[in-house]
């Protein structure tokens, strides 16, 4: 369920939003939640980390690497020290 939340800017910026948001067949509600989420993706780190271990995961299985090949690799490094 969605919230509400009351900012305040400017009436020149709200009709600028307004008119481009209208522009693109949006509503400034949308416009503006896509904006708040792309600001708090940015910043979130542990968003940002899992992301990279998705990655990673992706890059690894398309390369054939298995979790059993991995347990075997940190074997031989620890082994090797």
């Amino acid at each position: 369920m969605s919230t509400q939340m009351v900012i305040r800017i400017e009436p020149e910026l709200k009709a600028k939003i307004e008119r481009l948001a209208k522009n693109e067949g949006k509503t400034t509600s949308t416009v503006v939640r896509g904006l708040i989420e792309e600001y708090v993706q940015d910043r979130d780190i542990g968003g940002y980390i899992d992301g990279l271990w998705e990655r990673i995961g992706n890059t690894l299985k398309t390369q054939g690497v298995t979790p059993a090949k991995i347990r075997r690799t940190i074997k031989l490094v620890r082994k090797s020290k």
